[in-house]
């Protein structure tokens, strides 16, 4: 199971972080993850425990944000929504399209505690 990696590498990017701002204990991580990222959210959710024990992260909520599949087309240049097996523009059909979000994975914010 790669989330376990990938929660990990999470996990030490948010403590570089927390030491950073001299925070004792992380209340909260929020993600932005698109469908096309190769990260399984419900994975990345089991693995989060496993990977935050022991940290300043031990008791942290993981949030997960779910990103849509966006995309803009070559042809008419607008830009819509898709679904992952089927990126074609939403306005004139054509699958001549360039991806704008969707592939994605971003560590889009962290809540810090001090001391209590």
């Amino acid at each position: 199971m790669h989330e376990l990696a990938v929660c990990q590498s999470i996990i030490e990017q948010v403590s570089r972080i927390a030491a950073e701002y001299q925070a004792q204990f992380v209340e909260k991580i929020h993600l932005q993850i698109g469908p096309l990222s190769g990260v399984e959210p419900e994975l990345l959710e089991s693995a989060f425990p496993i990977a935050c024990a022991n940290t300043a992260a031990a008791k942290a909520i993981l949030v997960i944000n779910k990103l849509p599949i966006r995309v803009r087309c070559d042809t008419c240049r607008s830009e819509s929504e898709a679904s992952a097996s089927r990126l074609v523009c939403g306005v004139c059909g054509d699958w001549q399209t360039t991806l704008l979000s969707g592939g994605e994975m971003l560590l889009e914010r962290v809540e810090l505690l001090a001391e209590h």
